[in-house]
């Protein structure tokens, strides 16, 4: 064999095996993109199920909302029942106002709940100064405030003036709080927006029924007024 077969014989060999390993490359390739197609179609799948469970979420927390809505409407209806029977019992300081106590002073004059000496219902008291006995509905204390409570099945704008102006002889009843600041809170079941703007022009603190049973119905950043 001559140098020039032995050349050309030698290039077939090459270009043979070029082909081989091209072939080979290019099945390689199609596996590749094979696999590749797989795989979006798996991360396809993947965010189809990714969304399909964001729906579903959305619609859980939809129908949570749904749900929390309907139990806040039924609870304010219970509520307002249960004002109601209270207001025609004739108990409604002792359902509805003292249990709100604890939360209306801290409103109107940042009291924290620990610190609330005393809460009572239908305290009487007798004054030696006047020989007069008096009934108040709910009586509380915390840090240097006395607060005195009237509570009324219906309520108008003079009753709310006569108690803003008897609310000073409360001292009377109560020497053993001297020292206190005396505010007044008014309430009723329902009070008309015109009452309160009247009760808070006297300095009263006006509560009527809401979502927290007893509802502090002043103008936000209301300060009642020290007797």
């Amino acid at each position: 064999m001559t140098n020039l077969e032995e050349l050309m014989a030698n290039l077939i060999a090459t270009v043979a095996r070029t082909d081989e390993q091209l072939a080979l490359l290019s099945a390689e390739m199609r596996d590749f993109k094979g696999e590749m197609q797989d795989f979006k179609d798996e991360m396809q799948d993947f965010k189809d199920e990714m969304q399909d469970f964001k729906d579903e979420m959305s619609d859980f927390k939809s129908e949570m909302r749904d749900y929390k809505e309907e139990e806040r409407v039924a609870r304010i209806e219970m509520r307002r029942q249960w004002g109601e029977l209270s207001n025609k019992l004739g108990t409604m300081a002792e359902d509805l106002v003292a249990p709100s106590v604890g939360r209306i002073l801290r409103e109107t004059v940042g009291c924290p709940d620990d610190r609330i000496d005393m809460s009572a219902v239908r305290v009487r008291r007798f004054n030696p100064q006047t020989n007069v006995q008096r009934e108040f509905d709910v009586v509380a204390t915390c840090g240097d405030v006395l607060l005195i409570n009237e509570t009324k099945s219906r309520l108008g704008p003079e009753q709310i003036s006569d108690f803003a102006r008897r609310l000073p002889e409360a001292r009377g009843f109560f020497p053993e709080y001297a020292d206190r600041a005396l505010i007044g809170a008014i309430a009723s079941l329902y009070v008309d927006a015109s009452l309160v703007q009247h009760g808070e022009r006297l300095g009263l603190i006006v509560l009527g029924f809401g979502d927290d049973v007893m509802q502090v119905l002043n103008s936000p950043g209301f300060t009642p007024r020290r007797f």
